[in-house]
């Protein structure tokens, strides 16, 4: 039966998520940590989704956004400005402490107008060139918060920001622990409600973009842009609007990640963060929401599982196997198993697979 249609299939799996960070917290924090981290990554993909899989842009820096919400959260929650810039200190002198309320949304829209900055010049650029370009923009951001620790100390540079507040709701701190009589609910296990939640809310909008005039405008785009162009849509805005829609997503990621860590630097958001979150759309199905939610969370919690299989693996070799390079190519493996397998993806939309049925079928 079809899960969309089976009510006690949806309930079930609605409790198993509920009731997944109390079962971890069994076994450690740890196992909670890895939950919320994979939560993460599904919010980073559903936005990356819309960029690549709606309207067919292929974007490697994605994780400037990611970035750019992470530090607009860092800056205006903890000591950095206030050490750097005295007349601000002496405005805040309890600290700089911005409610969420005001930080995700401005996260939002920072990261949603770097997008659109982003998009504005690559208007007429497509596939390679496109990623090439992209992937600079990722590249140079990173490489801007590096150095922006002179003349004035803005990003501390590589060491970082550290000291950031957790998040803070109507006076439930979610950096403690929570008490309900006589169980301890840990930080961890309340981010993953969090964000749990907000994954929820994700899928539910861009699923709606998906099945609105400008989700099909960005499928037309994405299948034949002169085409689209030729039928009177307006190409530059609907591209525009993919990067900057995308972009907010990886902002609000990149905010809660900050919050989450309450410590973030340059090296968190290399290229290859952006290179696994590509990977976890193509791996699910490019433009299929639950294909892509399936590929972020195999792809974000298989390196956590395979540092289990990789540790034995290493004592059988007698130690000449190095355990991460081990786990590296665990991964390489799977993936090229699984595309070998299944190259439109893990779960590609059926609306693909029919018109590629129906293309094969002889006259």
């Amino acid at each position: 039966m079809n899960f969309k249609n089976n009510l006690p299939a949806q309930l079930a799996a609605g409790v198993g998520l509920l009731l997944l960070p109390l079962v971890l917290q069994l076994f450690g924090n740890a196992w909670v940590r890895i939950a919320d981290m994979t939560l993460l990554f599904v919010l980073l993909s559903i936005g990356l989704n819309i960029v690549v899989g709606y309207a067919g842009l292929l974007d490697l820096g994605y994780v400037a956004f990611f970035a750019i919400g992470a530090y607009v959260y860092g800056l205006l929650n903890s000591p950095q400005l206030l050490e750097t810039f005295a007349g601000l200190a002496a405005m805040y002198p309890q600290g700089l402490h911005t409610p969420i309320w005001v930080v995700l949304p401005l996260a939002a829209v920072v990261a949603g107008i770097f997008g659109v900055l982003l998009g504005a010049p690559t208007l007429r650029l497509r596939g390679d060139y496109l990623a090439i370009v992209t992937l600079g923009f990722g590249e140079i951001i990173r490489v801007f918060l590096n150095n922006m620790d002179n003349p004035y100390n803005i990003t501390n540079g590589p060491k970082g920001v550290s000291q950031i507040d957790p998040l803070n709701f109507f006076g439930l701190d979610l950096g403690k622990r929570l008490m309900i009589g006589d169980y301890k609910l840990a930080s961890v296990s309340l981010y993953y409600y969090l964000f749990l939640v907000l994954v929820m809310v994700s899928i539910v909008i861009s699923h709606r973009l998906e099945v609105s005039r400008i989700g099909r405008a960005w499928m037309a785009i994405r299948e034949d842009e002169i085409a689209a162009k030729a039928m009177g849509i307006n190409t530059r805005n609907l591209k525009l609007t993919a990067f900057g829609m995308g972009a907010t997503f990886g902002g609000v990621s990149g905010a809660l990640f900050a919050s989450f860590q309450g410590f973030i630097s340059p090296e968190s958001f290399t290229l290859m963060e952006s290179v696994m979150i590509v990977a976890m759309v193509v791996l699910g199905g490019v433009g299929h929401l639950p294909g892509v939610v399936l590929g972020a969370v195999l792809l974000a919690s298989l390196p956590e599982v395979l540092r289990y299989v990789a540790g034995p693996l290493q004592q059988m070799s007698g130690g000449r196997l190095d355990a991460s390079i081990l786990r590296q190519l665990l991964i390489a493996l799977a993936m090229i198993s699984v595309m070998l397998l299944r190259p439109r993806g893990l779960w590609p939309s059926p609306d693909h697979g029919k018109s590629l049925e129906i293309a094969a079928k002889p006259a």
